[in-house]
C-alpha cells in the first residue's frame, strides 16, 4: 500500500463525488474517473430564459439526513431552501384535482380528506374504509419477506386507492409501475407503515405523527437557490479539480501482485489502493464481470427506464389561473404521455422573479417508451398540447428546452435488496478492495445516492486507514 493510499472513483454522479468527497476528508488521494465532460452525472443546472433551472431532480427529502449532512460539510446548510407549496394537484376525468392533505407517499391517513377531495368513487371510499375495521395491532403474516407495493397496497385498501393516489405519485419518483416495484425499498414508509398495524391508514397516520406546537411540520423536501449544480459545484472544489479525469473511461481493473490495482484508462492506467464503482449498473457489470461472473450476471438483470424533462418559460398571462400548487401528477389510466408536470415558480418563487411561469413536464415510464420515437420538435407540440387541454396554456412559450435521460431510473423489483446484499458480500470475497455504489444498489433519491457513495468510502477508509478502525 502506498504511504498515502490513493483510491480510483469511477462516476462523477452525485454517488461517487460523495465517495471521492469522504475518503478527501480522511486524507486518501483520490481520481475520479468519468467518460462525460462534466461532473455531476444526471444533476445538472442550466438557464432557461436566463434564470437556472435544474435539468433533472430540483429538490431531495429532507427527512433523510444524508443529504442535509452533506449541504451542512460543504459549509451550504444555510442557504437551503424549501418549496413554498407543499399541495399537489391530480389528473381525474380529464381535470386537475387537488390531493387530499393527509397523504403517506399516496397512502390516505383521513377517509373525509379523500372523500371531500372526490376523487373516488362511492365503491372505492367504501373498499378503503374496510381497512380501519382490521384489529389493531401488527399483522400476523411475515412482512419482512419484501412485497411489491400494487399488492401490498391493493390487498389493503382496494385498487381505486393505488391508481388514483399511489402509483401516480410513486412513478412520477421512478417512472416504473409501482405493481413492480419493491416495497421495502422503493416505498419504505409504507413498508413501515405495514408493519407497524394491520391498517395500512392508522399506521400511515402514526408515520404523520402529532403536529408539533408550532403547528407546522419540519419541510419535506430542501433544495439550493442555485439548483443542484451548486451541490455539485462544491464537491469538485472540496475534492479538488487536479483530482479528476473527465471525458476518460476506465475499461478493465488488474489485479497487481501487491494487492493494488490498476486501472485502464484507454491506453493508459492509474494503479490504486482501492477502488470504488459508482457508475450504472450494466457498466459496473461489464467491468466486473471479467473478474467476478456472478456480480457481473447479476448486475446486468437490473432494468432502468428512459424518461425525458421538457421545461417551458411562458409570460404569465399566458397561463390562466391560480398557479397555486406545486403541480400535478398524471395516474397511468389517463393514457397520456405527460407523468407529471413540476410548477417550479410556484414551489421557488425566485425562479418566477422575471415575471416568467417556469414548469418542468416529465415524460416516460418503464411501460410507456412512446416519447423516445418523437423529435424533440413533436415532444415539445406533444406536451404543450395537453398541457393546452389541461391548464389551458395556448402561447407559445418563451424559452423550451428538452432533456431526454436514457436508462436513468433503475427499477427495484421485490426482493433487490437481498440481491444486492449477496452481489456485495461475492464481490467482497474476490476483490475486498473494490465496492460499489450508486443509484443501482439502496435507492436512487440524492439522499440516497449520497449515503451510498459515503458508506463505500468508509468502507475503504477502515482498510487503508488504520487510525481509522
Amino acid at each position: 500500500m502506498s504511504v498515502t493510499p490513493k483510491v480510483a472513483v469511477l462516476g462523477a454522479g452525485i454517488a461517487g463525488l460523495s465517495a471521492a468527497f469522504e475518503l478527501t476528508r480522511s486524507g486518501v488521494d483520490v481520481v475520479v474517473i468519468d467518460p462525460a465532460d462534466r461532473a455531476g452525472g444526471k444533476l445538472r443546472t442550466s438557464p432557461l430564459a436566463g434564470i437556472d433551472l435544474d435539468e433533472s431532480a430540483d429538490m431531495f427529502l429532507a427527512r433523510l439526513a444524508w443529504g442535509i449532512d452533506l449541504c451542512r460539510d460543504l459549509g451550504l446548510e444555510a442557504t437551503l431552501i424549501h418549496p413554498a407549496i407543499g399541495s399537489a394537484l391530480v389528473v381525474h376525468e380529464g381535470q386537475l384535482r387537488r390531493l387530499p392533505e393527509g397523504l403517506v407517499l399516496g397512502v390516505p391517513s383521513d377517509v373525509e380528506a379523500v372523500r371531500a377531495s372526490g376523487l373516488l368513487s362511492d365503491a372505492g371510499l367504501a373498499r378503503m374504509a374496510e381497512d380501519l375495521a382490521r384489529p389493531e395491532g401488527p399483522p400476523e403474516e411475515n412482512l419482512e419477506v419484501d412485497r411489491s407495493v400494487g399488492e401490498l397496497v391493493r390487498s389493503r385498501l382496494g385498487d381505486e386507492v393505488f391508481e388514483m393516489l399511489v402509483d401516480p405519485l410513486l412513478s412520477g419518483v421512478n417512472a416504473g409501475r409501482a405493481d413492480d416495484l419493491s416495497a421495502k425499498l422503493g416505498a419504505a414508509q409504507l413498508f413501515a407503515a405495514a408493519q407497524r398495524d394491520q391498517s395500512l391508514m392508522r399506521g400511515a397516520r402514526a408515520q404523520l405523527g402529532a403536529l408539533p406546537s408550532s403547528g407546522e411540520r419540519a419541510p419535506v423536501f430542501a433544495a439550493l437557490p442555485g439548483g443542484m449544480g451548486t451541490l455539485i459545484a462544491a464537491l469538485v472544489d472540496a475534492i479538488g479539480t487536479d483530482h479528476f479525469r473527465l471525458g476518460e473511461t476506465a475499461t478493465d481493473l488488474v489485479e497487481q501482485p501487491d494487492g493494488r490495482l490498476a486501472v485502464t484508462i484507454g491506453a493508459t492506467s492509474e494503479t490504486v489502493d482501492a477502488v470504488v464503482v459508482a457508475t450504472p449498473a450494466p457498466v459496473s457489470a461489464n467491468l466486473l464481470r471479467a473478474h467476478v461472473a456472478s456480480v457481473g450476471a447479476q448486475l446486468q438483470t437490473l432494468r432502468y427506464a428512459s424518461v425525458a424533462i421538457i421545461s417551458l418559460a411562458f409570460e404569465r398571462a399566458a397561463v390562466p389561473g391560480l398557479l397555486d400548487a406545486s403541480g400535478f401528477l398524471v395516474p397511468r389510466r389517463a393514457g397520456l404521455l405527460l407523468t407529471a408536470c413540476s410548477w417550479s415558480s410556484s414551489k421557488f418563487p425566485h425562479l418566477g422573479a422575471d415575471g416568467l411561469v417556469r414548469l418542468r413536464a416529465s415524460v416516460g415510464r418503464s411501460d410507456d417508451t412512446r416519447f423516445v420515437d418523437l423529435e424533440d420538435r413533436d415532444l415539445i407540440l406533444a406536451v404543450r398540447a395537453e398541457l393546452a387541454s389541461l391548464m389551458g396554456i395556448e402561447a407559445e412559450p418563451v424559452a423550451v428546452r428538452v432533456n431526454r435521460w436514457p436508462d436513468a431510473l433503475p427499477q427495484y423489483q421485490p426482493g433487490h435488496e437481498k440481491r444486492i446484499a449477496l452481489i456485495e458480500a461475492d464481490l467482497a470475497d474476490h476483490l475486498p478492495r473494490v465496492v460499489l455504489a450508486g443509484a443501482s444498489l439502496r435507492g436512487l433519491g440524492i439522499p440516497a445516492c449520497i449515503d451510498s457513495g459515503r458508506r463505500a468510502a468508509r468502507t475503504l477508509i477502515k482498510q487503508l486507514v488504520p487510525t481509522a478502525s
